[in-house]
């Protein structure tokens, strides 16, 4: 690749009138110039090889002096936004806008050589533009740069000039390859593992089998924006698995597994042989167990068709919400201004008690009060009564009645497990299924994934956690993938999530579980604040409202196998975190 450096440029303006060379820029802004050269691959990382001529827009965007190791700046080349980063001495760009939602990586924290996004936790090593850990899919484009005469020029192929993320390159099902993996679960575990094989020149069949009415899609969203049309919650286009040669059977679900002959069969009747299987069927929504749980009415948020039933019968009617998990909190923030009214029933003092602690807790309270929900907290339902069939009112532990149209139940979930009886798969006390390290259950050539499976946790010394996080699940699918393939990877993800609510975001990172302190910094009275959690004088968990990149550089400091200690989170100043 040819680099179009300052001092060419203005050499050849006159040799290259008529060739084409256009000046962009005025002189006290970055330089930028559009030229035609011969190029023998695509500018942004792990673009085909294409020969002819292809137009190669170069910026000068800063001094080579301007950043230190261990520094990022967004700079732009014509109209793309580029991050430029530096570290060891030598610089690389890539694209500027994280793969997941498009959070600005500009505001997240860089430790090493990768770039951890402040949103979602999601994270680019930044000399390969890779995926390293999630949530997410898809990669980030890389630029050329060149440092020459002590400026900095980033050079982007105007054919990828729009593009902000690139998808790694898959290869596709060859029919002589008589080899399936089967994955059972229509989450993000079984479509990373999918594509991960794919990436890895992995030619066998692959077969993604799932009782949702829709290929992979982005769950999280359901609570959050229950109106969505489906198309817009896919995590791949339905043309994505042909093009890729990955079978997607929707509306199918596994009953039950047989090691010893290698095949699954399904609720239709029919059967389907492995070689590899992989388990990640989630979770389901814990049913209500009180009178009147079955009447019309009463919904749990499992599927699509849930939240689009649960947004259409809650319009102008009076909502009930039943829980003051996650689930329960989003739903009724979501519902706020569109139902009549809102009420929710949690037994708890306050929403999040256990896993964020009663401060937080209050202020989340707070915060949907101003919305007009009402709480009624130290509470349980006893009673769903019902006319006709349908919802009337909900009756409560301390004999209040609530008038209710649509009754929604977040309290808890279930592990999909029950199909593995008889298939000396293990599972815990909780119906969980147990992995080691490498996702791989007791029995030969069966994984396990995403929020079913119960797995050592490297942050709390491989300590047997069960966490159903969305970034968790695309990190077990890619671990148990690589390990289908004999090439041995453990797990070692940082649990990292985040709510929404009323507008806002909690993000949180670790395993807090058993915490004995709590660590303020802000203020969480007034919604921004940074929470450590300790335990044996150490941090093991953050939580954080409009702080960032906070959380997001303490994931990493915890990926690196950081320990933070309680003197380094009650210490006032913070510069450690690169706040």
């Amino acid at each position: 690749m040819r680099v179009v450096s300052l001092w060419q440029l203005f050499s050849n303006v006159w040799l290259h009138r008529r060739a084409g060379v256009q000046f962009l820029g005025a002189a006290a802004a970055p330089l930028t110039a559009v030229r035609r050269i011969n190029a023998g691959m695509n500018m942004h990382q792990g673009g085909v090889g294409q020969s002819g001529e292809q137009e190669v827009v170069t910026g000068l965007v800063c001094q080579e002096s301007d950043l230190h190791d261990g520094q990022m700046k967004e700079v732009s080349v014509e109209d793309q936004k580029v991050l430029l980063v530096r570290t060891m001495g030598q610089y690389s760009a890539i694209g500027s806008r994280c793969s997941h939602y498009s959070a600005p990586l500009i505001k997240g924290t860089l430790v090493g050589e990768r770039v951890r996004c402040p949103f979602h936790g999601a994270c680019f090593n930044v000399r390969t533009g890779d995926i390293e850990e999630y949530p997410g899919l898809d990669c980030l484009p890389t630029y050329k740069v060149k440092v020459q005469d002590g400026n900095v020029y980033v050079s982007i192929d105007k054919k990828s000039m729009k593009l902000t993320k690139r998808m790694k390159e898959m290869c596709t099902v060859q029919p002589d390859v008589k080899h399936t993996v089967l994955l059972v679960g229509g989450g993000p575990a079984s479509l990373v593992c999918a594509e991960t094989l794919r990436q890895n020149c992995y030619q066998g069949r692959v077969v993604i089998v799932t009782r949702d009415g829709l290929p992979p899609f982005d769950k999280p969203k359901l609570s959050k924006a229950m109106n969505v049309e489906s198309s817009d919650i896919l995590l791949r286009p339905h043309d994505f698995y042909q093009q890729h040669g990955i079978e997607m059977w929707t509306g199918k679900e596994v009953v039950s597994v047989n090691p010893a002959e290698k095949y699954v069969k399904m609720s239709d009747g029919t059967s389907e042989r492995y070689d590899q299987l992989l388990l990640s069927t989630g979770c389901r929504a814990r049913p209500l167990g009180c009178p009147g749980s079955d009447l019309k009415g009463v919904h749990l948020l499992q599927s699509y068709e849930d939240a689009k039933e649960i947004h259409t019968s809650s319009l102008g009617q009076r909502a009930v919400v039943i829980g003051a998990s996650f689930i329960g909190m989003e739903a009724a923030s979501y519902l706020s201004d569109k139902a009549a009214s809102v009420a929710l029933v949690s037994p708890t003092k306050y929403p999040f008690e256990k896993s964020l602690g009663p401060e937080i807790g209050k202020m989340t309270k707070e915060m949907l009060e101003g919305k007009n929900i009402k709480f009624f907290m130290n509470n349980k339902v006893t009673e769903i009564r019902g006319e006709n069939g349908k919802v009337k009112e909900v009756v409560l532990s301390d004999g209040t009645v609530l008038e209710a149209d649509v009754v929604i139940a977040g309290i808890g979930v279930i592990p999909n497990s029950d199909f593995l009886a008889g298939s000396d798969v293990a599972v815990d006390s909780r119906k969980a299924i147990i992995v080691d390290k490498f996702m791989r259950t007791n029995v030969a050539d069966i994984f396990s994934a995403g929020d079913v499976a119960s797995f050592p946790l490297t942050i709390r010394g491989d300590q047997r956690v069960n966490i159903g996080h969305w970034q968790m699940s695309h990190a077990h699918g890619r671990v148990a993938a690589l390990n289908m393939l004999n090439k041995p990877t453990t797990i070692e993800s940082v649990p990292f999530f985040w709510s929404v609510l009323d507008g806002k975001s909690i993000r949180y990172a670790g395993y807090g579980e058993g915490y004995t302190e709590i660590i303020f910094k802000g203020k969480v009275e007034e919604r921004k604040f940074l929470a450590f959690y300790i335990k044996d004088e150490a941090v093991v968990a953050a939580a954080s409202l409009m702080f960032d990149p906070a959380v997001a550089h303490v994931a990493e400091l915890m990926a690196r196998g950081t320990v933070i200690t309680k003197a380094q989170a009650q210490a006032e100043d913070l510069s450690w975190l690169q706040m």
